[in-house]
Order: structure tokens, then sequence, then C-alpha cells
């Protein structure tokens, strides 16, 4: 006896429902396990989620010393000897940031270099942006740095009398009464003394693919940056010591 119309039309909407159903769960079940496979590519067009490729020097890791800047994985690294009392050091500062920005295959590296002719204030400044770092990172550590060159009177004379860095964190303060940043200070101070580094700013740029380097004295320019990252990356050091670029390739830059 054939089914009544109504009847029929149940029995069809209920196998599309049914249809349906089962598609919908071997979409769902399909997806979940493509999503679930580690090695499952995304399809053309499609954003893959990736984590970080390196750590900026803002994170909390690395921690320094040394302190940088910059990207963690650049190849180029320049490494300024660097005194905070020194006035072409607090000239060259912004310049050197601004071109690092510029320059994202090259990362910055600080090293104290506190010269005895402006003792006692260098090292006073030195320990002041040492701590600062250790106790809040990288990013800290930079900004102390700024703010000691846009504040300090220069050539020994040191910060103005009751001037105090702000919001100096009870960390910073607690390393600020201790001996670790004069320990850190007099070993970049004996280091630089043993590679003959006197004057400041002094730059060592280092290519860490080939581990050769460079040393450039005064506030070098730009054009003379990227000389010195070209003869590296052409095989132009000896890697098993420093080379020191000619005064004429650097200019005639006040020490």
């Amino acid at each position: 006896m054939p089914l009544p119309r109504f009847v029929r039309s149940r029995l069809f909407l209920a196998g599309l429902l049914a249809t349906v159903t089962l598609l919908s769960a071997a979409v769902w079940a399909f997806l979940h396990l493509h999503a679930a496979r580690p090695d499952a590519r995304p399809s053309r067009g499609e954003l893959p989620v990736t984590t970080a490729a390196h750590v900026e020097p803002d994170s909390p890791a690395p921690t320094g010393p040394p302190w940088r800047y910059g990207r963690a994985d650049a190849r180029f690294t320049v490494v300024e000897y660097a005194d905070l009392e020194c006035p072409f050091c607090r000239a060259y500062f912004a310049v050197l940031k601004r071109w690092i920005d510029q320059h994202p295959e090259v990362a910055w590296q600080w090293h104290h270099l506190p010269l005895s002719m402006h003792e006692p204030a260098a090292s006073v400044d030195a320990r002041l942006v040492e701590c600062v770092g250790q106790a809040s990172g990288h990013a800290a550590f930079w900004q102390a740095v700024e703010w000691v060159y846009t504040h300090t009177r220069g050539d020994g004379q040191g910060l103005p009398e009751g001037l105090r860095y702000p919001d100096l964190t009870p960390d910073a303060q607690q390393c600020l009464k201790s001996e670790r940043p004069n320990a850190v200070i007099r070993a970049q101070a004996t280091e630089a003394a043993q590679q003959h580094i006197a004057v400041t700013p002094t730059l060592r740029v280092q290519d860490r693919q080939s581990g050769k380097t460079l040393l450039l004295r005064g506030p070098v320019d730009g054009d003379a940056l990227l000389s010195a990252i070209d003869l590296l990356a052409a095989g132009g050091a000896d890697a098993s010591s420093t080379k020191e670029m000619p005064a004429e390739t650097i200019g005639d830059m006040p020490r």
C-alpha cells in the first residue's frame, strides 16, 4: 500500500537531516584531526600559527648583562665601549640608536668603560644603569642610559646635586647597596684594557656567523658601519684576531 504523501515527506526530511548530520560530523572530525597533526600545513592564503622566532631585548629573557638592543637573532652585533660621562658618547647615543632601528640585521651591545678622567661620576652613572637593568631588564637598562645622558653635566661632573632616577625599584635600590654592579663594570673595563681599548666610544663590529670582528674607534657614521659589515660579510677580516679599520676609512672623528 503506498504511503501517504505527508509520511513520505517526513521520511525524506528525516533522511536529509541524518545525511547532513553525518556529513557535519565527518567534516568536524577531519578538521579536528588535521588541526591536531603537528605536521599539518596551512592551505594557500592561510596564515600559519607560529611562535616568536627571536626574543626582543625588552622581553624578560634573556637577561643581562651584556645588555642588548635590537633583534636577538641579528647576524651582526655592534659592541659599544662607552663612558656615561663622555660627551662624544652622549652625542652619539641617539645617532647609533636610530641607525640600529633602521638595520634589523644589526644588534647593539653595551660595554662599560668608565674613563679615569671622568671618575668617580662615570662609575656612579654606570652603577645606576647596571642596577636598573639587573632589576628590570634590557629595555629598562637602555632607558636608564638615555636618562643619564639627558641629565648628566658630562666630563666627570655627574648628575646635578639632588637629582634622583625616577621610579627606582626596590630591587634596583638593593642592587646599588651591593657589589654586584661593581663586579660587572670592573670585568668589562678589564676586558677592554686587555684588548687595548682606552677611548670612548669604541665600536667592535662582530659577525656571529663567521666569528670575525672589526674594531672602529670614535663615533663612526652609518656609512662606515655598513662598510665594516660588508667587509666582514665578504670575509675581509681575520677570524683569529680583531682587525682595526684605518683612520682614513672611518674619517677624522673626535676621540
